[in-house]
């Protein structure tokens, strides 16, 4: 099992994404996903957001919210959970990511691009302002098989 995080940082109507395309074997390899990455040891939800958004983007963060946890299930890659954060303060200048290409990118824009499908249901969550959930998504391949919300199912 892992831990994550994940962060979806606000500019306006924009959101800052990583594209991964600089690792091999990376899981999330050639998609487009939010700010964030894997627990150290001793680190808090908040610690490894921080320190990821940080390490990934040269921006500190002054403004978040934690928003939910996403269970990550696939026949391919071991169970994650991912610690969802959302942004909408920071300082910093953003710099190179060793881990892909960051751009910033309209709201309407997140769903037309490469992405892991779950990531359309937990999006949803965060625009409507919904309250802190539990999401479980199960992967078979790139491909959703199924999806619990708060513990019922929703696909």
């Amino acid at each position: 099992m892992v831990n994550t995080t994940l962060c979806y940082i606000r500019r306006g109507n924009e959101y800052l994404m990583l594209h991964r395309v600089k690792k091999e074997n990376d899981l999330n390899r050639d998609k487009w996903i939010g700010i964030g990455g894997k627990f150290l040891d001793k680190e808090s939800p908040e610690d490894c957001l921080l320190r990821e958004v940080e390490e990934e983007t040269g921006l500190t963060l002054t403004q978040y919210q934690y928003r939910g946890v996403v269970t990550f299930v696939s026949d391919r890659w071991p169970t994650e959970y991912m610690h969802l954060f959302t942004a909408d303060g920071f300082t910093g200048d953003l710099r190179e990511c060793g881990e892909g290409v960051l751009e910033w990118l309209p709201r309407e824009r997140l769903l037309e691009i490469p992405h892991w499908e779950g990531d359309a249901i937990f999006l949803d969550l965060i625009w409507r302002d919904a309250p802190f959930f539990s999401l479980k998504v199960c992967y078979e391949g790139d491909r959703l098989a199924g999806a619990v919300l708060n513990g019922r199912s929703i696909k």
